[in-house]
């Protein structure tokens, strides 16, 4: 029985890692979700729910109500995705999907006002394009509602 001894120089570990590939937008940078910006509390929630008004689209159902009580300052958005849209898996999936679309859409200036997403099963084919644009587009009506303008 023939033992090889392994040359030590063989086995050569790359002395720094590479650093992200930031070109191709797997990670971003610049726009930012802040604490602030969330919506925490589930006494929140509840109120957005039971006093707030909806907008329905393809992907998501969007819970909306302005805010009068203090902290009064911008936008507050939550998430929430139902145990009936599928296993852990899936559900963070979407969750992390619908995250990313609203950090790159949100309005950066907006009034005071609380929104909750919840998307729907279809979130995890659609296309990342098609969830920012109706994302946007949610925002948009949310703003537009608000502020008086379309029932």
């Amino acid at each position: 029985m023939s033992t090889t001894a392994q040359n030590p120089a063989s086995r050569t570990v790359p002395e720094t890692t590479p650093e992200p590939d930031l070109s191709a937008g797997t990670l971003s940078r610049g726009k930012r979700f802040p604490r602030e910006a969330r919506l925490l509390r589930h006494a929140d929630f509840d109120r957005v729910y039971r006093d707030g008004k909806r907008h329905f689209s393809t992907n998501m159902t969007v819970f909306f109500l302005p805010r009068t009580e203090p902290p009064a300052a911008g936008l507050r958005i939550g998430l929430t995705v139902s145990r009936a849209l599928g296993g852990a898996v899936d559900r963070n999936r979407m969750r992390r999907r619908m995250r990313e679309a609203v950090r790159m859409t949100r309005p950066v200036t907006a009034p005071p006002i609380d929104v909750v997403i919840n998307p729907k099963k279809l979130v995890l084919k659609a296309e990342f394009a098609v969830l920012v644009k109706e994302v946007g587009r949610a925002f948009e009506t949310v703003l537009r509602k608000c502020a008086g303008g379309e029932k």
